[in-house]
């Protein structure tokens, strides 16, 4: 089929399913990869075997060989040819039992070639969606990979590279509407209307310079002159692929001059971006807040875009996008997308079509980004790769990071993950050789590091969590019109509502928690599960009315400070307040000004922003990240509190951070504050490595619910003894089963295996082929598990 024309053809007519089946021997089959959740694992190494896919029929309904310049509006050509192999990455849309579902075509041989059912009992498919590949060979095969790393259903993960139009069967707007003339306007004249005229000549000066097929987008001509053409027959329009908009990126500023620790980075990263000498490469770009990591990406990018390749950018969270389009726009004049959850289903679409047809070079996008199309990849960063954001926590439980290395090496083309805090994960690859260290130990320009204290909290009085010393030091910052960053990683009014007669507690009915305060409106709510409930009148244990909210959420504190210093605008950041779409980007228009404001907020804030008039950030609770129970606990702690405190004194004036404490001898604390976080990192690897712990071992959790306790540890410790019986209690350590932290949530009870390795290939071996027994035993009855590879959180 002529390529030209492959788009225009209008999608196949629905198949008659009643018709006999003898035709099928002469058509194709298809291996579909769908959205359902039937689990047969891939290779037991791994590897880039194709897992659950599901054999459908396409009869031949080859169509002849058509010139294109016969092909006029209207025309339909009664056959189409599909060569071997051309709809492998195209979507189909097939029936499963009595739903209709929308897949993906990864395999495609003769319909008389063995293997498989019969061909007289393949279901026929019902639409080709699409007649040339959405999904790119080089895309398909890290989605065959991560399937069969994470043992998740290839439908599923493929889904999750797909915008939800696409999910939805909805076809690309790749196609345009164009005019031109016909034969007949060789002979007829328009009329006397002038504007007919003119545009049937231009229609015919497009045609005499050499376009066989003389196609023109309206050309600024009004739509009912070219509709009264077609009315007399001397002109008609037709649709036809949109000829790809090929980006050229320019440099729009001037780069910064680097300094010599910049150069370094730089020089060592551009090596591998030369045309000659493309290859991959990991980058762990170590550097303080506020040393020019950014500057780092974007001299590199520089080199990148010069070659018309393209650039993918991952950041954790959506409030980080606004401010990273915006520097970059300011550097390139370059198609720049993004792609988040906080954008429409069609804005999405669009950003991925974009950067799909190579008509956007820069796409910036939160963890699913990293599936996305890119033909011309060449670089791709991860910020902030230490942030718990890349480690999706539910269904498809992949790390974005760990798949960009893995992306970065299929396509060869380097990868820079930065930190202010690297990941003990990526230190440990360092240390292997597997990752190239480069290090920013210097602030940029004229900025200091800004000064830690504690305030111990012992013997002292707080009021909404603020201690008096704190409190003088936030006037003392706004007197002098400075700006201050309050940190509290707890949103609400407060964490408990308590009967101050008996001692009685607003609990979750589902779950093992206590409900949160609300103010606005007035409501209790549980943040696990999303249960809320209005504020009881008395307590429903002994009817006193004596309820009082206890503990302290960022809704509290800002209660205090708008009554402290009622001059002075307080901006909340948490879930709560920058839901609407929008919010980020006004919240960054008043922190730019240089002017007195309070920040609030969650851990939301403590990401990579960047407020050059913020010179005191204020940390209300630094002690129960250090105490967690989560071998991970200490060192997530230890990242945020660098992180936030990095948001202090980035512009000229000094910073310096308040850190309340009940604790102010933790060791911890203490080395992280006295020798800084390259120590901490050191000393909590050494201590993981003792105790055989990742990333010195190999981890996969296995969890279970239920409605009843009972029957998810019975159903573990079948697990447990099947793994056993399997593997042998010699090639890993199990620990559990044991309840989940929190063993009750949203109404049903939850518990988990964690099982250690000491080799990943041994791992994917063992696991793979347990894992399938499990999901088909009978003993799974009323019990839903998931695995999790490499877990980020034992909750």
């Amino acid at each position: 089929m002529p390529a030209d024309l492959s788009a225009s053809l209008p999608p196949w007519p629905p198949l008659d399913t009643g018709q006999p089946a003898a035709p099928l021997r002469d058509g194709w089959r298809l291996g579909v990869a769908l959205p359902i959740m039937v689990y047969t694992p891939a290779a037991t190494d791994g590897s880039e075997a194709i897992a659950d896919l599901f054999d459908y029929a396409l009869p031949d309904r080859s169509f002849n060989s058509v010139d294109p310049g016969d092909v006029r509006s209207g025309d339909a050509p009664d056959e189409q040819r599909f060569t071997a192999g051309q709809l492998i990455g195209c979507r189909v849309r097939v029936t499963v039992g009595k739903r209709e579902l929308i897949g993906v075509v990864f395999t495609q041989r003769p319909l008389s070639q063995q293997g498989g059912l019969p061909a007289d009992e393949l279901k026929p498919v019902l639409e080709v969606l699409d007649c040339k590949p959405i999904l790119p060979a080089d895309l398909r095969r890290l989605l065959q990979w991560a399937a069969g790393y994470y043992h998740f259903p290839l439908g599923e993960v493929v889904a999750t590279a797909l915008p939800v139009l696409l999910r939805q069967g909805r076809a690309l707007d790749l196609l345009a509407r164009y005019w031109r003339i016909t034969p007949q306007a060789a002979t007829t004249l328009p009329g006397r209307s002038t504007r007919q005229q003119e545009a049937l000549q231009a229609l015919s000066l497009y045609e005499a310079h050499g376009a066989s097929e003389a196609t023109l987008l309206l050309m600024g001509h009004e739509r009912t002159t070219l509709q009264a053409l077609a009315g007399k027959g001397l002109a008609e329009s037709f649709e036809q692929e949109k000829e790809p908009q090929p980006d050229q990126p320019r440099l729009s500023e001037v780069p910064l001059t680097p300094s010599s620790e910049q150069q370094a980075a730089i020089d060592a990263i551009r090596q591998l971006v030369q045309p000659a000498a493309y290859r991959f490469e990991g980058f762990l770009l170590e550097g303080l807040t506020g040393s020019g990591k950014t500057e780092v990406y974007l001299q590199v990018m520089q080199t990148v875009l010069e070659q018309r390749k393209q650039v993918l950018v991952l950041v954790p969270e959506i409030g980080l996008t606004p401010q990273t389009i915006q520097r970059f726009k300011r550097r390139f004049a370059a198609g720049i997308v993004q792609l988040h959850s906080g954008m429409t289903d069609l804005m999405r679409l669009q950003s991925w079509t974009a950067v799909m047809r190579g008509e956007a070079s820069i796409l910036i996008g939160t963890r699913s980004a990293i599936f996305t199309p890119l033909p011309r990849l060449g670089l791709i960063v991860v910020d902030e790769e230490h942030d718990l954001s890349y480690k999706q926590q539910d269904t498809f439980r992949y790390h974005a990071r760990d798949v960009a290395l893995m992306r970065g090496q299929m396509a060869q083309c380097p990868v820079i993950l930065g930190s202010a805090t690297p990941s003990l994960e990526s230190l440990h690859l360092v240390n292997r050789g597997r990752l190239q260290h480069l290090h920013l130990s210097e602030r940029a320009g004229s900025a200091a590091l800004a000064e830690l204290k504690l305030i111990d909290l012992r013997g002292k009085t707080r009021s909404a969590g603020l201690s008096p010393p704190l409190i003088n030091a936030i006037r003392q910052t706004l007197d002098a019109g400075n700006q201050v960053l309050v940190f509290l990683n707890r949103r609400g009014y407060a964490p408990v509502l308590l009967c101050e007669s008996c001692g009685w507690q607003a609990d979750c009915p589902r779950c093992d928690a206590h409900l949160t305060v609300h103010q606005t409106p007035l409501h209790l709510h549980c943040h696990h599960c999303d249960y809320q409930s209005r504020l009881p009148a008395a307590c429903p244990q002994c009817q006193s009315v004596n309820l009082a909210p206890t503990g302290t959420g960022t809704a509290r504190v800002e209660e205090l400070l708008q009554t402290q210093f009622a001059s002075v605008p307080v901006i909340r950041v948490d879930r709560d307040s920058t839901s609407k779409r929008g919010s980020w980007e006004h919240i960054y228009e008043q922190a730019q000004q240089d002017q007195p404001v309070i920040l609030l907020g969650t851990q939301m804030l403590a990401k990579g922003h960047h407020f050059p008039y913020v010179t005191l950030v204020a940390v209300l609770d630094v002690d129960g990240g250090f105490l967690s129970a989560d071998f991970r606990g200490a060192e997530r702690a230890a990242q945020l509190l660098v992180q936030v405190s990095g948001r202090s004194g980035r512009g000229a004036r000094q910073g310096q951070v308040l850190i309340q404490t009940y604790q102010p001898d933790n060791p911890l604390l203490q080395t992280l504050l006295q020798q800084g976080y390259d120590r901490f990192a050191r000393d909590t690897l050494q201590q993981r490595q003792l105790a055989a712990l990742p990333p010195y071992r190999h981890a996969v959790l296995l969890r279970a619910e239920a409605m009843q306790p009972d029957m998810t540890q019975q159903f573990l410790a079948y697990a447990v003894g099947a793994f056993k019986a399997q593997a042998g209690s010699h090639h890993a350590e199990i620990w559990g089963p044991i309840p989940a932290p929190m063993e009750k949530r949203a109404g049903v009870y939850r518990g988990h295996v964690l099982i250690l390795f000491q080799q990943r290939q041994l791992r994917q071996q063992l696991i793979a082929q347990w894992w399938r027994d499990l999901v088909k035993t009978p003993e799974r009855r009323g019990v839903r598990i998931s695995l999790d590879i490499d877990p980020m959180e034992l909750d």
